[in-house]
C-alpha cells in the first residue's frame, strides 16, 4: 500500500525524483522556476557570477521583475534599476517584466506558476505561488546563486500544518482577515518554518487573488511555504492567464490519511481584523481598535491592491468622501489590475472619494518613495507593519484588509467595514 503523502511531500517528491519522501529527510530538488527582482537579483547575482566565471543554467526558467526601485526617484534607484536592465539585456532573458507591477502578482498573471511546479523566489513573499498548488518559497542571494548556476537546491522535508477553515466568510471579511487572525493566534513563528496548507470550505470559496493573499502572508506566519490544493478556480485563472498546457487538478492534493498537524477555524465567526504597531501578531478584532484616529490610509502591496482588493475598497467608498484631513493613497498591484479596475469604474470611484493614485510598484510597502510622513498614524493593506518598514521610523502602522482601510479613510478612525456594506 502506497504511503500517504501531504501536498507538500508530493511536490517535493516530484522535484527530487522520488516516489515518496518523509518528514525530516534532506533532498536535492530540481527547480522549475526562479524569480527575482531589481532589489534581490542582478545587482547581487551579477558580481558573484562574474567572480565564479559561471553562467545561468536555464534562462527560460528565470523571471526578472523590476518592481522595487521604480519609478526611479534618486540616483541610487536609477543605478540599481539600470544594473537590472543591462544584465537582463546581456543575458537575453526572455521573461522580464519592467515597471508593470509587483512580482508576486505579475508572475502569476503571466501564467508562470502552475500546479506541480517547484519554484524559488528572491523575496520573502514568494510563497504566494503556493496558491496555485506549487511549492514556492523565498531564498537569499547566495542560495539564488546556486540555483541560477545549477538549477537545484537542497531542502529538508517539512512537517505540514493543516489550517482547516469551515463555513463561509461574512461580507466584508477577507483572506487578509483570515491570515491576520492566524498570526494573532499563533504568532509570527506559528508556522515554525514548516509547510502550511490552507483548506476547508472557506478556502475553496476564495477567488484566486484571495488565495494568493493567504499564501503570501505565510511569510508573516513563519512558515517556509503556504499551499492550497488546485481546483477549478485555479484552472480557470490559469487559462485566463494564457496557460495552454494540461493542468493536473487531481494529483496535487494531500492524501486523506497523510500525517499532519491540524487546526480548525470557523470562517463564519471571523470579524475583520486589525494588527496594531509594530507586528502582524498584534491582530485583534476590529472592534478592539475602534475609534483609534488615523491620518493616512494606504491601499497597496501584493496583499492589498490586486483587482479583488480594489473592488472591495470601491464597494465601501462608492458615493463617499474621505474624512477631513485624511489622506488616501492607492497603488494598484499591477498595470493589468489597474486597467481592469479602470474599465469597471473602480478607479473613478476611488478618485472621486479623494484617493491619490500612485504607480504600480512595491512603493511604500518596502519603504520607497517617502510617501509615509514621520509621526503619522497609518492604516495599511500591506503585509507587515514592522517599525520603519514603510520608510518612517516614527510612523504607527496598523494592518487591515482593503475593506477596513477604506472604511477607516471615510471616518478618519479605525472602523468596521461591515457598517458600510450592510
Amino acid at each position: 500500500m502506497a504511503q500517504s503523502q501531504t501536498l507538500a511531500q508530493k511536490l517535493i517528491s516530484a522535484a527530487c525524483g522520488r516516489a515518496v519522501v518523509s518528514e525530516g529527510e534532506v533532498v536535492t530538488c530540481a527547480v522549475d522556476l526562479a524569480m527575482f527582482h531589481d532589489s534581490s537579483g542582478p545587482r547581487r547575482l551579477q558580481p558573484m557570477l562574474e567572480e565564479l566565471g559561471a553562467t545561468l543554467w536555464d534562462r527560460s526558467k528565470i523571471v526578472l521583475v523590476i518592481d522595487h526601485y521604480v519609478p526611479e526617484s534618486d540616483p541610487e534607484s536609477r543605478r540599481i534599476v539600470q544594473i537590472a536592465r543591462d544584465w537582463a539585456s546581456e543575458q537575453q532573458l526572455p521573461n522580464v517584466y519592467d515597471s508593470v507591477g509587483i512580482s508576486h502578482v505579475v508572475v502569476p498573471q503571466h501564467g508562470h506558476i502552475r500546479p506541480g511546479m517547484f519554484c524559488v523566489g528572491g523575496d520573502s513573499h514568494s510563497p504566494t505561488g503556493g496558491a496555485f498548488g506549487a511549492y514556492m518559497f523565498g531564498i537569499g542571494s547566495t542560495e539564488m546563486l546556486g540555483v541560477a548556476v545549477t538549477g537545484q537546491i537542497w531542502l529538508k522535508v517539512p512537517r505540514t500544518l493543516m489550517m482547516r477553515w469551515h463555513g463561509r466568510l461574512a461580507a466584508g471579511v477577507t483572506a487578509k482577515d483570515m491570515m491576520l487572525h492566524m498570526i494573532g493566534r499563533f504568532g509570527m513563528n506559528g508556522g515554525r518554518y514548516q509547510a502550511v496548507e490552507f483548506c476547508g470550505e472557506a478556502v475553496r470559496a476564495l477567488s484566486m487573488q484571495e488565495r494568493m493573499t493567504l499564501c503570501n502572508m505565510s511569510a508573516e506566519f513563519g512558515s517556509q511555504v503556504g499551499l492550497i490544493a488546485p481546483d477549478g478556480v485555479t484552472a480557470a485563472y490559469l487559462r485566463g492567464a494564457g496557460v495552454e498546457q494540461d493542468i493536473d487538478l487531481d494529483r496535487w492534493r494531500s492524501d486523506p490519511g497523510a500525517e499532519a498537524e491540524r487546526h480548525d477555524f470557523d470562517a463564519a465567526a471571523l470579524a475583520p481584523q486589525v494588527a496594531a504597531p509594530h507586528s502582524p501578531a498584534n491582530a485583534r478584532d476590529v472592534g478592539q481598535y475602534r475609534e483609534v484616529p488615523v491620518q493616512l490610509a494606504y491601499i497597496g502591496a501584493c496583499t492589498g491592491a490586486k483587482l479583488e482588493d480594489l473592488r472591495a475598497a470601491s464597494r465601501v467608498l462608492q458615493g463617499r468622501r474621505m474624512a477631513d484631513g485624511m489622506r488616501l493613497i492607492v497603488a494598484p498591484a499591477s498595470q493589468q489590475d489597474q486597467q481592469q479596475a479602470e474599465s469597471e469604474g473602480l478607479m473613478r470611484i476611488l478618485r472621486d472619494a479623494g484617493a491619490e493614485v500612485f504607480p504600480t510598484a512595491c512603493g511604500a510597502c518596502a519603504g520607497y518613495g517617502g510617501s509615509i510622513p514621520d509621526g503619522a498614524s497609518v492604516i495599511s493593506t500591506t503585509a507587515r507593519n514592522f517599525k520603519g518598514r514603510m520608510g518612517s521610523e516614527t510612523a504607527q502602522v496598523f494592518l487591515a484588509s482593503p475593506y477596513t482601510v477604506a472604511a477607516s479613510a471615510v471616518r478618519g478612525t479605525i472602523s468596521d467595514p461591515r457598517e458600510f456594506i450592510a
